[in-house]
């Protein structure tokens, strides 16, 4: 046999052999897409023998949506020229097996001109994995873009030359800027310009540190910048990540405006909280002294006059021992009344309604100003509520006579819920609520007090000219009524 025919014959065996060998579907057809190769890799990735297909359309193994049009895709790229190139771009082809199921495949064509004519072939991959893989990963990368921005903390990742790739909802609410502005710019935009000059510096010895994360402002307040120029503190973390493309960090951030101010609210309130403390101590101590100390001392002094006079002038004595029973009298009506202010009898005997009905009362006895009292009779507390809501609606009147100047007053005590709801109003003369307070003076600093401590609020309202509201809404429970 002449050598020739011998390298023909060997050169067809290897080549039987890498399509019988080869991982990837061979197909070849003809210039009429008739199937005339057939390897064994297309024999299990579409589950057709190969006996079954050659001599057959190559439409067999197409679905049939895709089958119209797919004779004139092969017959142009014939005419191209062209010797290979990917089938449908960038899109995926599909291709249909022997069970009827449709699959995802990567696909290369080539073509050669041959003595019978044109000669197509086709090499195909199963992608179906690769495209499950991608289609999961897409979905969660949606799942996870959809957590972020439905997070309440903004949260913003910059990459190692500080600029911002990753900007979510929460953080275009806080900050004002929308993501488009953002992105690729870098994260000093957001941040007041005296914190700029430091903070490239402190993030790059964050990332040398090899720390995952850590809180940033190490406890202090870190300030953040709006769009509008206005800056607000912030409570901030920070953490990084090693990509292929370099470190990320990520912070995660959160107004607490908020909270600071609360905080500065409650710092305030505690000092002069402490104050009307201190104040009613030396009130109580001024009026023992002024009143009790000196009635005991008169008294004292009266006894032993009259224990040197009684048997000498008898007479004079029994005069002295009315005087001094006038003085007792004065003294138990002082006692009562500093104990009623401290804590009234009242409430403790006949109730909360009794006791404001009380309070009411002697309010207009003392200072002339007619008063209307709004309350249910059957309203009942248990304590701590009854007191603070009493002595909400007694301090709130105190007020009232010391510097409203009205001439009528109204009081309503009523339930509105879980809450108890309490409004003490004036026709008086009003004021601006943004004026300063005077000093010594500390206004509503007690009725805050005792709201507070149950954890409620007291709304102010004043006009000058319009009388002035206190509304006090402190949330009692049904277990802690009566």
């Amino acid at each position: 046999m002449p050598s020739s025919v011998l390298q023909t014959a060997h050169a067809a065996a290897r080549l039987a052999g890498v399509l019988e060998s080869a991982m990837d579907a061979i197909i070849m057809i003809d210039a009429s897409q008739t199937i005339i190769l057939y390897n064994p890799a297309a024999e299990k990735i579409f589950g057709f023998p190969a006996a079954e297909v050659r001599g057959k359309s190559i439409e067999t193994l197409i679905p049939a949506r895709f089958r119209p049009g797919h004779a004139d895709h092969v017959r142009r790229f014939g005419e191209t020229g062209v010797t290979s190139r990917r089938m449908s771009g960038s899109t995926v082809v599909y291709g249909l097996r022997a069970s009827g199921e449709e699959f995802p495949l990567d696909a290369s064509i080539s073509q050669v001109d041959a003595p019978e004519g044109k000669l197509y072939t086709v090499i195909l991959r199963d992608v179906t994995d690769r495209m499950q893989a991608e289609q999961a990963q897409v979905r969660l990368t949606q799942r996870l873009s959809g957590l972020l921005d439905s997070a309440m903390d903004g949260i913003i990742s910059i990459d190692e030359a500080q600029r911002i790739v990753l900007y979510n909802k929460a953080a275009e609410k806080i900050f004002g800027w929308k993501a488009e502005e953002v992105m690729k710019q870098p994260l000093t935009m957001l941040m007041p310009q005296r914190f700029r000059g430091g903070h490239d510096a402190q993030v790059r010895d964050f990332g040398s540190t090899g720390v995952t994360s850590r809180r940033m402002g190490d406890g202090s307040v870190v300030y953040g910048m709006r769009k509008d120029g206005s800056e607000f503190p912030m409570d901030a973390s920070i953490s990084q990540l090693a990509t292929p493309e370099g470190t990320v960090y990520t912070v995660i951030l959160r107004d607490v405006t908020e909270r600071v101010r609360a905080r500065q609210e409650l710092a305030t309130f505690a000092a002069e909280a402490a104050g009307v403390r201190e104040q009613e101590k030396s009130r109580i101590a001024r009026e023992l002294h002024d009143e009790l100390a000196q009635s005991l001392t008169a008294l004292k002094m009266d006894t032993i006059w009259v224990r040197e006079h009684l048997a000498k002038d008898p007479v004079a004595a029994q005069a002295r021992l009315s005087q001094m029973l006038a003085m007792l009298d004065a003294s138990v009506a002082s006692t009562r009344r500093i104990s009623s202010d401290l804590r009234p009898l009242v409430l403790d005997d006949l109730g909360l309604v009794p006791a404001i009905e009380w309070v009411v009362q002697n309010f207009t006895q003392r200072t002339r100003i007619p008063c209307e009292l709004d309350v249910d009779e059957a309203l009942e507390l248990a304590e701590p509520y009854a007191t603070a809501v009493f002595r909400i609606v007694q301090e709130s009147l105190v007020n009232v006579g010391k510097h409203s100047r009205a001439t009528q007053a109204w009081v309503r005590v009523a339930r509105d819920g879980a809450a108890m709801v309490l409004e003490v109003r004036d026709n008086g003369v009003g004021f601006e609520l943004a004026s300063p307070r005077k000093p010594q003076s500390l206004g509503l600093v007690g009725l805050r007090e005792r709201a507070h401590l149950l954890q409620g609020e007291v709304t102010l309202r004043s006009q000058p000219g319009e009388g002035t509201r206190v509304i006090a809404r402190i949330p009692v429970h049904d277990k802690e009524s009566a």
